[in-house]
């Protein structure tokens, strides 16, 4: 005599299903409570409102479309246009702040990103027959102009200091001191 079978209706599954690992809802919490702080970037109102609609997490339809967005990318370009979107995209909205902004700090900063970031495109584009022979080239490169950009980190200022300098100043020290003098009259 066994134990009777259990009835399970439409809601006792839907109650299943909607218990989540306690690190999946710190995780969700973590990327509302971001979304929140940049509602207007990250159309928090249309994502509360989606949330409503669907009954998913405001974090599920932000990733959705971040994938969305990342897909169209790849198929329009692959992962080199991907790597240059996220290169560009967070140095430049920082830039634009730095132009508006009255401290000089900032400026330099900036400054130094794009004079490393137009290097290293330079070299790039000169060595891309290499690039195909470097695994997850372009991981790596997304996670230099992530670490060059970064506030804690500031890496476009070591880069500038330790590589560019050191080889770019004596040819533009040299290319000064050639420059023809401009007449009196």
């Amino acid at each position: 005599r066994g134990v009777p079978p259990q009835k399970t209706t439409l809601s006792s599954q839907h109650n299943r299903h909607n218990r989540m690992h306690p690190q999946l809802e710190t995780a969700i919490t973590k990327v509302d409570e971001f979304l929140a702080a940049y509602p207007t970037a990250c159309q928090y109102d249309r994502l509360r409102d989606l949330e409503k609609k669907t009954g998913q997490p405001k974090a599920y339809i932000f990733f959705g479309v971040v994938f969305l967005i990342v897909s169209v990318f790849y198929s329009l370009g692959g992962f080199k246009l991907i790597s240059d979107v996220m290169a560009f995209i967070y140095p430049a909205y920082m830039s634009f702040k730095a132009i508006e902004s009255a401290d000089p700090v900032d400026d330099t900063q900036w400054l130094t990103y794009w004079v490393v970031f137009s290097l290293f495109s330079i070299v790039e584009n000169v060595a891309s027959f290499l690039i195909a022979w470097i695994p997850f080239y372009y991981v790596i490169k997304i996670a230099f102009f992530a670490w060059l950009c970064h506030p804690k980190f500031m890496g476009a200022g070591l880069v500038y200091k330790q590589v560019v300098k050191p080889f770019i100043m004596p040819y533009l020290a040299a290319f000064e001191a050639q420059k023809p003098q401009k007449k009196e009259d």
